[in-house]
């Protein structure tokens, strides 16, 4: 009996020796834990952030590009794009998807889910991460993915209790959520759930659906993995959709209905990549670039430093217009292939040997081919970059290598994978016709559209700003204002309608000059009014008028009228020899629109900085040039040119009564009725086609043109600014009149209240026996019947 209570004694002893054991472990544990937290803190593991860098945390952000009707144009970034919005501006279903999902208890720990984390260790992990939304912002934010060893798992985790804790501290569980769903790289350049919605769906996040919350919730678990893209992992995403859903479900957000029917759905993806070279108004985008950079130069920080456009989040309010600028981009995109078939149609090999060039022989096609290859950006790469000889990168430019090419495929800008020679594809891509279109609110100098080509990709030189070439006839209206203003010309002046020279030695002029009309000798005779000689752009009155007021004038009047470009004071620029930009001759004939008074191009209205603190306000730069009477007597003389001239093909009655008459773009017949002031431009062998086209409260020019010269239409007939340029005027004009929104004026021009100059002309200036409409510069061949 003595023993057997002596071995109880001793169990007991032992137990509570193990009891003893266990309490020193536990509490062992504890301090341990306690060390590192403390340690953890002080820095020893690593540095922690402090209030302010909380406050603030690093995070590129991308430069936001802002339309005027305050939608997103596109974004400025460099590795992150990244536009933060506020928690209210995420819906209900989004932040109780991702609550659902990732941590149920969101709304009732501080930082750490205690039951999550022991359950967690219990079941070593594989019952679910016991990481908190606070914790995984807290990774997001300050020590990214971390190390592969354990004690660096676990110093790292220890940081991560550590800063979710404070972040807790700082910040309300709205602010959590807005942060996590703002820090978070969903893949494919969607850095935060405002590009994610943008680039996956096509919206803002604000207007995400309920199956397209969960979608972008489950990527939370792995974004490479659950990538949404129709080539990656389609059934993947679909089923951590689903998951989601069903966490919805569980825990109350929505009912069994709502969850199996969703469920059943596709993703139905809008799936819209954001970069530098897609998107909306990519060369405005491209010429803004440049715009910023000078701005940031001469512009820093209160500290000294300057602004990086890429990574602080400025935001950019533009005055371009994105419903505007969609009907401009879609102007070109229905216009472009149709005219671009009949070219390719008129330059096979069989038709002309050194397509598309023409009036070259093989000698001079070299020599061209040279020069643009020296100009090229792989010559530049291989000769500078890689510091290659001019022999071997000649040699490179005649071996065939694999490349992605621009095509119009079924009236669609497309891309076709080829292998082809760099020289080949010189010469194929020097066969395309490019458009420059520009358009502007001529009161306020607000450019509501910018269209410099028809496919960023592949023609990034800009045909609005940076690209100049001949104008044409588009420039007689000048000599015409100059004249008005010297001499108070009425537009029912008349003038003999006979052939006409200015001798030489004669206003700067070396030698005599006889400029022919299109028709040839048979295109004379009787008179002209100055309103008929406009509409039929009929080159001997405007060589009479310029000899009358002189060049110089002409000039004079054009630089204060924007035009930056050089002119030479000699009169061959009456019938339009300058080089001149879209956004010069927009200008310009904004201030016939204006009153006489010239409003200079505005882009940027403001810029603000991450925290909305205004940076730069514009401010209206404008000059009186003309008087108003003038500027009006001008306006009604260009009315003649698409009431009985060469932009007449506006108004279907014209168009209909031309047994010759031809169009080759979809939107025709236009029917305009109401009053547009215009003038069509044709240059030298068919180069460039001009128009510029006016209404009150807008002025739009248009260009179409190939690179070189010498690539041109072989005739007339489609090679005239009223075939090139106008029908994307026409097919833009129809759409933005279709949309009552944007309150584009039908109505008359007004009139001077006090009118000295007659301006209606009662006799007929219709002209059976002119150009047919065709509107040509200086020396054209007589064949004007086509093909």
């Amino acid at each position: 009996m003595a023993e057997k209570k002596q071995t109880k004694k001793e169990e007991t002893l032992d137990f509570s020796k193990y009891i003893r054991w266990f309490w020193i472990l536990f509490s062992s544990g504890i301090l341990v834990v306690m060390l590192m937290f403390l340690l953890a803190s002080w820095g020893l593991f690593g540095d922690m952030p402090d209030h302010t860098v909380l406050e603030n945390p690093r995070t590129n952000l991308a430069t936001e590009i802002i339309s005027s009707d305050g939608e997103t144009l596109g974004k400025f970034y460099f590795k992150d794009n990244r536009t933060p919005i506020g928690y209210s501006e995420l819906p209900e279903h989004l932040v109780n998807a991702l609550v659902a999902t990732e941590d149920a208890r969101f709304r009732e720990h501080s930082g750490i889910d205690t039951r999550a984390l022991l359950r967690a260790i219990s079941k070593f992990g594989k019952g679910g991460g016991g990481s908190t939304i606070s914790q995984q912002l807290a990774k997001q934010l300050f020590h990214g993915e971390g190390t592969k060893n354990t004690l660096g798992r676990l110093s790292q985790k220890v940081k991560e209790w550590i800063i979710a804790i404070r972040l807790e501290k700082q910040y309300t569980k709205e602010e959590i959520i807005a942060q996590y769903f703002n820090i978070y790289d969903f893949g494919n350049n969607a850095d935060g759930i405002r590009s994610a919605a943008r680039i996956y769906f096509g919206k803002e996040a604000k207007e995400l659906s309920l199956k397209e919350s969960a979608m972008l919730v489950g990527m939370f678990k792995n974004s490479s993995l659950y990538n949404p893209r129709p080539e990656r992992n389609p059934v993947g995403v679909k089923n951590r959709r689903n998951v989601v859903l069903a966490q919805m479900y569980k825990y109350d957000y929505i009912d069994v209905t709502v969850k199996d029917s969703l469920q059943k759905t596709e993703l139905d993806l809008n799936y819209t990549p954001e970069s530098h070279r897609e998107g909306l108004a990519t060369y405005f985008r491209g010429y803004l670039d440049g715009f910023m950079k000078e701005w940031i130069k001469e512009n820093p920080k209160p500290d000294g430093t300057k602004y990086n456009l890429y990574a602080d989040g400025l935001k950019i309010y533009t005055t371009i217009d994105s419903r505007m600028q969609r009907y401009a981009e879609d102007a070109v995109q229905r216009h472009m292939p149709k005219l671009q078939a009949e070219f390719f149609h008129q330059n096979t090999p069989k038709r002309n040997p050194t397509a598309p060039f023409l009036e070259l022989d093989r000698a001079e096609i070299k020599s061209l081919m040279r020069r643009s290859m020296k100009q090229s950006e792989r010559w530049r790469h291989l000769k500078h970059d890689l510091k290659k000889s001019d022999k071997e990168i000649e040699k490179s430019f005649h071996e065939p290598i694999k490349m992605t090419v621009f095509k119009w495929v079924g009236g669609k800008a497309s891309e076709v994978d080829t292998i082809m020679k760099p020289w080949d594809s010189m010469r194929y891509y020097k066969s395309f016709l490019r458009p420059g279109m520009m358009s502007m609110d001529p009161q306020t100098g607000h450019v509501k559209a910018w269209v410099g080509g028809m496919n960023y990709r592949h023609f990034q030189y800009d045909m609005v700003k940076q690209g100049k070439r001949q104008i044409g006839s588009t420039f007689k209206p000048l000599v015409y204002t100059a004249a008005i203003d010297q001499l108070h010309y009425s537009p029912c002046h008349e003038f003999p309608d006979t052939p006409f020279c200015i001798e030489a030695n004669k206003h700067g002029n070396p030698e005599e000059w006889c400029p022919r009309n299109s028709g040839g000798e048979n295109d004379y005779g009787g008179s002209r009014s100055l309103q008929n000689a406009l509409a039929n752009s009929v080159n001997t009155i405007t060589a009479r008028l310029i000899d009358q007021v002189g060049p110089q004038p002409v000039v004079d009047l054009a630089r204060k009228l924007g035009i930056e470009s050089e002119i030479p004071p000699v009169p061959s620029i009456a019938l339009g020899t300058p080089d001149i930009s879209v956004y010069e001759m927009v200008g310009a004939y904004s201030a016939f629109a204006n009153k006489g008074v010239y409003t200079k191009p505005v882009m940027v209205t403001t810029i603000e900085d991450k925290n909305g603190t205004i940076l730069y306000q514009f401010k209206p730069k404008t000059r009186d040039v003309l008087s108003e009477e003038t500027a009006y007597v001008a306006v009604k003389l260009m009315e003649g040119v698409t009431q009985y001239g060469s932009g007449g093909r506006l108004r279907h009655s014209y168009a209909a009564s031309r047994p010759d008459y031809k169009e080759v773009v979809t939107g025709y017949p236009y029917e305009f009725k109401n009053p547009i002031a215009g003038k069509t431009g044709t240059t030298q062998n068919q180069s460039d086609g001009w128009f510029m086209g006016m209404v009150p409260n807008l002025v739009t020019g248009v260009w179409v043109g190939a690179e070189d010269r010498s690539a041109h239409f072989a005739s007339i007939t489609y090679g005239q600014g009223a075939s090139m340029a106008l029908p994307i005027w026409g097919i833009y004009m129809r759409s933005c009149y279709a949309d009552k929104t944007l309150n584009i004026s039908k109505e008359a021009f007004e009139a001077p209240k006090s009118l000295s100059i007659q301006v209606d002309c009662s006799k007929d200036i219709s002209d059976e026996d002119s150009s047919n409409g065709d509107d040509l510069g200086d020396e054209f061949p007589d064949d004007l019947n086509g093909f």
